[in-house]
């Protein structure tokens, strides 16, 4: 049987939901068929947690565990780790120099989509349609009304890299502005600022299923905030309504433009990417390329609605992994 370490947690706000993620896999995966372990990467170190809660170190010279004795190396990673350093690609880098494969996709579009500012900056000569933004650095001058003057209000302040909507504010009123930038800068150095755009938000998950590139069934969001915000995303304050109550045309072209921004990014693995349907066109606000894997979470809904079992998902990664020649 294949040794298949499940990594979780990470080193961002976003470790607890990892953690959940994490476990969801496990729980999900035929041990009859797979060695499962749950390693655990935290500031304060890598471990693998066992049944009974106990840690032990993870030697990072080879991806290697040693328990009683008896050293333990993996087959392939299946990575649910959100945020740094699973979904920017640190982690992808360092598996690939040990040539262990993993279920993401590969370091290089990991990094990429991680980054709102350079995905997007890729994306714009294919014609992908996204908001009116504004850069800054932490650092910068910060002229407000120049801001405005180009993305207009409301807008919306996010930290660059980041994720779970972290550090994101709408910004409504122009002395707004300033005190949502700082709260962006707590998560990220670097920010981004776009302008609000009126219609239907859409979730949509891409992934390879057996070798093929599928479009998973769209999720309409429907948030009781002002926008799909960390409590609408987890402590309930929203719906999700899968599939989404859009037309036939909308739908078309919103699986047309995911399928093919997974494709010009040579994606692999899980993704899903966020839309705006306004005025009857998707514009893409971002791609998260190890989203949410709770049972609540919105791509395994999707999953679910399409007829794909948690288990089958979680296993397709993990045989997808083992048969891609990475390397």
């Amino acid at each position: 049987m294949k040794n298949v370490a499940i990594i979780m947690g990470g080193y961002s706000s976003e470790y607890k939901i990892s953690l959940k993620s994490g476990e969801v896999v496990y729980n999900h995966l035929d041990k009859t068929k797979y060695n499962l372990y749950s390693i655990h990467i935290l500031t304060e170190g890598w471990f693998y947690v066992d049944e009974n809660k106990n840690r032990f170190v993870i030697d990072k010279n080879d991806f290697s565990v040693t328990v009683n004795g008896t050293k333990i190396t993996f087959d392939v990673v299946f990575n649910a780790i959100h945020g740094t350093p699973g979904e920017d690609g640190l982690i992808q880098a360092y598996l690939q120099l040990l040539n262990i494969p993993q279920t993401s996709c590969n370091y290089y579009q990991s990094s990429l989509t991680f980054n709102k500012r350079d995905m997007l900056s890729v994306l714009k000569p294919y014609g992908i349609k996204t908001a009116i933004s504004y850069y800054l650095n932490k650092g910068d001058v910060i002229n407000a009304e120049q801001i405005i003057q180009r993305v207009g209000l409301p807008c919306f302040v996010k930290p660059n890299k980041s994720g779970s909507s972290f550090g994101i504010s709408m910004v409504k009123e122009s002395e707004q502005l300033v005190p949502a930038i700082e709260k962006a800068y707590v998560e990220d150095d670097e920010i981004i600022i776009e302008s609000y755009l009126k219609g239907t938000e859409v979730s949509v998950g891409v992934i390879k299923y057996k070798n093929d590139t599928i479009v998973l069934p769209i999720t309409e969001i429907v948030s009781e905030n002002d926008f799909f915000d960390y409590e609408a995303k987890y402590e309930g304050k929203s719906s999700e309504i899968t599939p989404a109550r859009i037309s036939e045309e909308e739908k078309t072209k919103i699986e047309d433009v995911a399928k093919r921004i997974y494709t010009i990014l040579k994606m692999d693995g899980f993704s899903r990417s966020e839309f705006i349907l306004a005025g009857g066109e998707p514009f893409l606000l971002e791609m998260n390329t190890v989203p949410g894997l709770t049972t609540e979470s919105i791509l395994p809904q999707q999953a679910r609605e399409a007829g794909i079992s948690l288990n089958d998902l979680f296993e397709n990664a993990i045989e997808l992994a083992l048969t891609r020649n990475k390397f």
